[in-house]
């Protein structure tokens, strides 16, 4: 019975409860060590983002002989011109729309309030199982709403954390420019044989699927937000760039992102006319749709190979446990994990079956 699958597996389980649960009790050992790790994984994974993204670029820098030190100098100077650029060109016109946000804040407030008002007081005119299901829905949409407002606020100390220690993101992201290729040698180096092949070959896939994944969703995020600012300026939609920032940082978050995006632009899109609504939602069509169709299948294909409702799943529980930030990084996480699994499968199964070629 020892040998048996289920066996091992609950085994397993239960001894990693137990090693949960000792570890809880003795956490406070370890809190010096969790407040280092949550002063540095900010910068660590923006750092990884930006490597990930311009590692083909300092790949085909190298292919034409340019050395390491040079690659590093231009991919260094790229992203300061790019960022002078934003900052002198595009900066002003997103400062100029968030002043015009902040200082209507209080009008779009009292519409949206009025809106709302009159909605509801057409309550009682329904049937009484409309008013039920209409209840129990405002009561979700406010829950959703305590949620979204915690990962808004989550997400704005992030980002402030993120400035704060921005002097750790180069540092972070020239090291791995620089010594990329000595992470995996190192720990696939601790072992022998087979097992390092093993190793080796899943650190192999782990890297695969992070960079398909950040390089792809950027790119698709990129575009997305490209055809959405266009669609609202076509539309001539207030504060369109401001919503399509929004937008880019919002489509990062697989399936979920989309919706969240588009929700500030429907309400501001009612409150200046109503019939601006049909506009947002033809525009946002459009763009999910070439996303779908186009932009998805030939930029991502199936990389990942995971299920919409895996992802949704995922990404709600990750941002129940850790905010934005979870929900951000939940799908590359789950996919390394992923990756593991399917490795040891693997492995267990080539055991298996040398084992039974032996016999």
């Amino acid at each position: 019975m020892t040998k048996k699958l289920w066996f091992q597996v609950g085994v397993g389980t239960l001894l990693a409860i137990l090693i949960i649960k000792y570890f809880m009790e003795i956490s406070f050992i370890f809190a010096p060590i969790v407040i280092i790790i949550k002063a540095i994984i900010l910068p660590l994974l923006l750092g990884g983002v930006l490597y990930y993204m311009t590692e083909p670029i300092q790949r085909k820098l190298e292919e034409r002989k340019i050395p390491r030190w040079g690659s590093i100098t231009i991919i260094m100077v790229g992203l300061g011109l790019l960022l002078w650029t934003f900052i002198s060109i595009i900066g002003p016109i997103i400062t100029n729309q968030v002043n015009n946000l902040v200082d209507n804040a209080p009008t779009l407030t009292k519409d949206f309030n009025e809106v709302k008002n009159k909605l509801w007081s057409q309550k009682e005119e329904l049937p009484e199982q409309f008013q039920t299901s209409l209840d129990s829905a405002a009561n979700s949409m406010q829950t959703i709403a305590v949620k979204f407002g915690k990962w808004i606020v989550q997400f704005l100390q992030s980002f402030f954390q993120a400035v704060f220690l921005l002097v750790l993101v180069p540092f972070f992201f020239i090291f791995m420019l620089k010594d990329h290729e000595k992470f995996a040698p190192r720990i696939y180096g601790l072992f022998s044989g087979e097992r390092q092949q093993w190793v080796k070959k899943t650190l192999s896939d782990i890297n695969n699927v992070l960079s398909s994944y950040i390089q792809g969703q950027f790119l698709i995020s990129a575009i997305l937000a490209t055809i959405i600012l266009i669609g609202y300026w076509i539309i001539g939609l207030e504060y369109a760039l401001l919503l399509a920032i929004f937008a880019l940082f919002m489509n990062l978050i697989p399936f979920i992102g989309p919706w969240i995006a588009v929700t500030p632009a429907l309400i501001i899109g009612y409150l200046e006319d109503p019939k601006m609504v049909i506009w947002v939602g033809l525009v946002t069509l459009i763009a999910q749709q070439t996303d779908s169709h186009l932009i998805t299948p030939n930029v991502m294909g199936k990389t990942l190979d995971i299920h919409p409702l895996t992802v949704i799943t995922v990404i709600l529980a990750a941002g129940n446990l850790a905010g934005f930030l979870g929900i951000i990084v939940a799908i590359p996480v789950y996919a390394i994990l992923k990756v593991i699994v399917l490795n040891v499968y693997e492995r267990r199964k080539e055991i298996r079956r040398a084992a039974t070629k032996n016999v």
